[in-house]
């Protein structure tokens, strides 16, 4: 057990999908996040003491919130040694397309194990954040909770068996997020996907998937920005965000290598070949969200290669 009583994880917001990868890849981002505070007890439970930043909308009771549920599957597989008191600190906004339940559930169980003396290796610890989005989202999806944990780019090839494939990111890749002020349910945003996918349009994904990963290895962004395209979520999801077209037209005309939805939305995403051009394509986005009505948050940002980090911690 770590000589530690009390720690404090920061784990970043993720863009799942990817265009292209829908379900299958994803990525991390340096800002926003979560920030969970872990404190142990001697009771041998997982009590969720305070939430700051959601509005009161998220669940207290610790079999319901994500970050609860990872912590104490966690404990329970190596053998309850202490309970833990969780304050957590929402610092992304809720229902985004970011990766918010993910976020807290990578803070949480990471911090959990450094307390423990770091028995699992993080890729151990990534069942136990399945289980939480289980709860959470009512599917064990790892397009979030895989990149959170282990920063980067991450492809999930299989889930009968697990495996997840980290993927090189080209130096300086910097990606613009934008969060228009409006709300889009994941089960929404499920309903309205195409049940049946023609052959045509599975040959088109699967090839600008390939294409992808190739493009990541190679650090060819040329290649990058023209494997952005999805045919199969972001034609339906895109009628569910106002002024997308605009927001999507807007990016590319900005110098963005592509540009397509982060999730199940509403939040729109960039891939940029620096972050000052990030800089400038999101302020681009923010414009065409604007023509729409709609206020938003801009986060710019490299892509996060490192995951959770140790923000701040208590000897015991």
């Amino acid at each position: 057990m770590s000589s530690s009583s009390a720690l404090t994880v920061f784990a970043p917001a993720t863009v799942a999908n990817v265009a292209s990868g829908f379900d299958v890849l994803g990525f991390a981002l340096q800002n926003p996040g979560d920030s969970v505070r872990l404190e142990v007890t001697d009771r041998k439970e997982v009590r969720i003491v305070t939430i700051s930043g959601d509005n009161g909308r998220l669940p207290r009771e610790a079999e319901k919130n994500t970050a609860a549920v990872a912590a104490a599957s966690f404990l329970r597989k190596v053998g309850f040694p202490f309970g833990l008191d969780i304050a957590l600190t929402k610092q992304m906004p809720l229902s985004s397309g970011l990766g918010s339940s993910a976020a807290s559930s990578v803070a949480a169980v990471f911090g959990a194990n450094l307390l423990a003396g770091s028995p699992l290796s993080r890729r151990d610890l990534l069942g136990f954040t399945l289980e939480a989005e289980q709860v959470a989202c009512g599917a064990a999806h790892a397009d979030n909770v895989a990149p959170a944990l282990l920063g980067g780019f991450v492809l999930i090839r299989s889930y009968a068996p697990l495996d997840i494939v980290k993927l090189p990111v080209p130096p300086g890749l910097a990606a613009a997020v934008v969060h228009p002020h409006t709300e889009i349910k994941t089960e929404d945003a499920r309903r309205i996907l195409k049940k049946d996918l023609r052959l045509t349009d599975a040959v088109r994904q699967w090839g600008n998937l390939a294409a992808l990963v190739a493009a990541l290895y190679e650090q060819d962004l040329s290649l990058l920005g023209r494997s952005l395209q999805d045919v199969v979520a972001e034609p339906r999801r895109a009628l569910l965000i106002p002024g997308f077209s605009m927001v999507k037209e807007a990016a590319m005309g900005a110098g963005a290598l592509g540009c397509s939805i982060s999730g199940s939305g509403p939040s729109v995403f960039s891939l940029c070949a620096s972050l000052e051009k990030a800089g400038k394509v999101g302020r681009a986005m923010q414009a065409g969200f604007l023509k729409s009505g709609l206020e938003s948050d801009l986060y710019v940002s490299e892509v996060n290669c490192s995951g959770p980090m140790l923000v701040e911690e208590k000897e015991a």
